[in-house]
């Protein structure tokens, strides 16, 4: 006979945590807060550092200002006001040392002797017109806005410090001055004239006006595009990819690569720069009016010939 199965632990009912309906209400609680708690501290740790911290006054008028500080300003420059002019070594180091500082696209390097030798010879007169139409890879003034004062003075400090003597350029004579340099001079003021008229003058009979012939509205001309007049357009927008070809822009004076371009026609090209065409978005991402943006493109193409 065989023997009789003995009863063990293992051959008892199975049972689960939750025995009670209370039990399970927490259990499906906690499965929906606990994730929850998780992603609010992570959201609060993420941004933490966004946020004022709380020895800080948030409403204090000094960090709402700084809060809605604008991202970009607008500078207004008065041509007269020469104090307010920048400095050769200022206008440096906000637009040249991009390049005149490590030698990038064969920019003479700031301070190199050697390769600023045979551009000294040239003289102050001739690297001023380079530097405000631009030469080479170079684009007008490097790519920025100042005056040409400005540029004259970054000019002398570049060039003195490739080992040129060049003094610092005369500030611009404004309108003001214009009369006292006159006065100095010792010229005489031009005395007023006063018409006297004669008893014996017949009076003259009136004579009827005619009535005037209305003008004719003058039609907007647009110029014929110069290779060698640097347009504003073109500095301000097209040559930060036209200078060095990047995203595959065909650089300024590159004939081959212009040349299927200019197959197209002026029309065509105009057309593909207002509408926006591969990595080059619409108008060049300018604010430019059509006629603009077809001046630059004869340019463009004037100088791709």
């Amino acid at each position: 006979m065989t023997a009789a199965h003995e009863p063990n632990e293992i051959d008892g009912p199975h049972e689960g945590p939750i025995k009670t309906p209370k039990q399970l209400i927490l259990a499906v609680l906690y499965a929906f807060v606990v994730p929850i708690v998780g992603i609010v501290l992570l959201v609060m740790y993420v941004t933490s550092e966004h946020r004022p911290s709380a020895g800080s006054d948030a409403k204090a008028p000094k960090s709402i200002a700084e809060r809605i500080r604008p991202v970009g300003t607008v500078e207004i420059k008065d041509s007269t006001d020469v104090a307010s002019m920048k400095t050769g070594e200022q206008v440096y180091a906000a637009q040249c040392t991009a390049c005149h500082a490590s030698g990038a696209l064969n920019a003479p390097k700031l301070g190199d002797v050697a390769a600023w030798a045979p551009r000294i010879k040239t003289g102050f007169e001739a690297l001023l017109r380079s530097s405000l139409g631009g030469k080479g890879q170079m684009p007008a003034q490097g790519g920025g806005d100042f005056s040409d004062y400005e540029i004259a003075r970054a000019v002398v400090h570049l060039a003195n410090q490739g080992g040129a003597r060049f003094a610092e350029p005369p500030a611009p004579v404004t309108g003001a001055s214009a009369p006292a340099t006159a006065a100095a001079s010792g010229a005489a003021p031009a005395a007023p004239v006063v018409a006297t008229a004669t008893a014996t003058a017949a009076p003259q009979a009136p004579v009827a006006a005619t009535p005037a012939t209305p003008a004719t509205p003058a039609t907007p001309v647009v110029a014929q595009a110069d290779a060698g007049a640097t347009p504003a357009l073109y500095t301000q927008a097209c040559a930060v990819c036209h200078v060095a070809g990047v995203a595959g822009a065909p650089k300024i004076g590159d004939k081959a690569a212009w040349a299927p371009r200019i197959a197209q026609g002026i029309d065509a090209l105009t057309a593909s720069v207002i509408k926006g065409k591969g990595a080059m978005p619409p108008k060049g991402g300018s604010a430019a009016s059509d006629a603009e943006i077809k001046a630059v493109v004869g340019w463009m193409v004037a100088n791709g010939k």
